[in-house]
């Protein structure tokens, strides 16, 4: 017998939000860290399943974030059931913290945790703490908003923060921890994983790659507009109809979409101090797991990416 899920919490979510949730054949669940190319991930299943760039409604109402406190469950439930297409619903929780359904995909999106890491840094002076309590109930105010150390004494520290994965999981360990778990299911025919540096280098490979996985066709003159609408330029061009923030919690939706590219760690960082967050990586994840995570090896072989190996079938015109 599968044992229960795991339950993750943290002030804003609730994986225990997924109990009971009713899926349908086709459901499409996004499991990724913050910063991790969620709204990415959302943009190109909502651009495979409605297959033209201009959406039917902003991308936060099309997949919303089912444990996030934010938005009540049953509210949330209700637009979810209201939904006539394919859904797909973005979630920052590991796949054993959510109810498995054989009918449902399963798409964990992966990067470079040093990237990942700078990227939070940026995102936090974005958010409207205060707006946030006031959505989720909380009746304490978290007090005055400290200084906060310069960018890179904040990632030294956030390498060596010693901190239990569920406690904290978009730490190093916690982010190892989600990714770990999706690693151990990769054979699995209902999970995907998806490298951002392969979004980065090969967009129209990786959005082929998905809609196969998917099974969804799609006519090959729509691939050109399909692509465009998904790169990170257009995409944030269109923030302020993209970018998740029904309730206000942005202090700017602009800048949500900072750089969208590969290798900001490490411009941080001295050779030394790379080294060493190397070191501390390898004694938190498994060594096929963290070659492909910082691309050790190149790319995702060909054999998995390639578009020459894609079935296409005739889709919607």
């Amino acid at each position: 017998m599968p044992s229960d899920p795991v339950r993750y919490r943290s002030d804003d979510e609730d994986s225990a939000r997924w109990a009971g949730f009713p899926h349908r054949p086709g459901d499409v669940v996004i499991s990724t860290r913050s910063k991790s190319g969620t709204t990415w991930m959302q943009m190109i299943c909502a651009l495979l399943v409605f297959q033209d760039p201009d959406l039917p409604a902003p991308l936060a109402d099309l997949s919303p974030w089912l444990d996030w406190l934010v938005e009540p469950r049953d509210e949330l439930f209700a637009r979810l059931a209201a939904q006539p297409h394919r859904r797909f619903i973005k979630t920052h929780t590991p796949l054993d913290g959510i109810p498995l359904d054989t009918r449902v995909d399963y798409i964990v999106v992966a990067r470079d945790p040093l990237d990942m890491a700078v990227s939070l840094y940026h995102q936090v002076d974005n958010l409207d703490r205060e707006r946030i309590r006031q959505l989720t109930g909380r009746t304490t105010s978290d007090g005055p908003v400290r200084p906060r150390p310069p960018l890179r004494e904040w990632l030294l520290s956030w390498i060596d923060r010693d901190v239990a994965p569920a406690d904290a999981l978009d730490s190093l360990p916690g982010v190892l921890w989600h990714l770990s778990d999706a690693w151990a299911r990769r054979a699995e025919p209902n999970v995907l994983l998806v490298h951002y540096g392969d979004l980065v280098t090969d967009l129209p490979g990786e959005m082929r790659r998905i809609a196969e996985r998917l099974e969804i066709g799609v006519p090959e003159r729509r691939w050109p507009d399909l692509v465009e609408a998904a790169t990170f330029a257009r995409m944030r061009a269109r923030a302020t109809r993209l970018v998740p923030d029904r309730t206000g919690v942005l202090k700017d939706r602009s800048a949500f979409f900072r750089r969208g590219s590969s290798g900001a760690g490490r411009e941080v960082l001295d050779a030394d101090e790379v080294a060493h967050y190397r070191r501390r990586v390898a004694g938190l994840g498994a060594p096929d797991l963290v070659r492909w995570l910082h691309h050790d090896d190149g790319p995702t072989a060909d054999a998995h990416r390639s578009s020459a190996s894609i079935r296409l079938v005739t889709g919607p015109n």
